[in-house]
């Protein structure tokens, strides 16, 4: 039973991606309905069941915003791989924290830059006004979409009916 449903809300908002044994114990447990299903086929002693690709809950699930998971490639990506100090662009580059850690800079997406090897060795442990840097972007966190959260399901030829629910079209 491997494989991967979309779960939709019940406005067809997408939610997130379960395993087939959980979409199966929401569908029989009347919590979801099937909209869409897949080209496997499960067998029991007495009856068989067609697998499902993409369910939807029968009551509306309030979530929160997903959020970007907060790591180097995604700084880099943010920054579009480019210094934020002298915007030289590159693959030769690091992270920055725009407060230093030891001066209670913390580790989050609003401290963190992107900076090349030159630029952060001449920073070091000060701030920006100690050592008359200047940002050329404030650090953002970025938000999370539909693309970023699902696209990699899509590699999957079997996932292609998800296009629809995705609003990401054909390729």
């Amino acid at each position: 039973m491997d494989g991967v449903v979309l779960v939709l809300n019940q406005n067809y908002e997408p939610l997130n991606v379960c395993n087939v044994p959980r979409a199966f114990r929401l569908v029989f447990g009347f919590k979801a309905e099937v909209v869409e299903y897949d080209h496997q086929t499960f067998h029991t002693p007495r009856a068989a069941y067609r697998a499902p690709s993409v369910i939807r809950l029968q009551h509306q699930v309030r979530r929160p915003r997903p959020r970007v998971k907060l790591g180097r490639r995604e700084v880099l990506a943010r920054d579009h791989h480019t210094c934020q100090y002298c915007g030289r662009q590159g693959t030769d580059l690091t992270l920055d924290h725009v407060i230093p850690r030891h001066r209670g800079g913390t580790h989050t997406w609003e401290n963190l830059a992107t900076a090349c090897r030159i630029c952060n060795h001449r920073k070091g442990g000060r701030t920006l006004e100690e050592a008359r840097f200047r940002l050329l972007r404030v650090p953002f966190e970025p938000r999370s979409d539909l693309y970023s959260i699902f696209t990699p399901f899509l590699a999957d030829v079997r996932n292609e009916p998800w296009r629809d629910y995705l609003f990401l079209g054909k390729n």
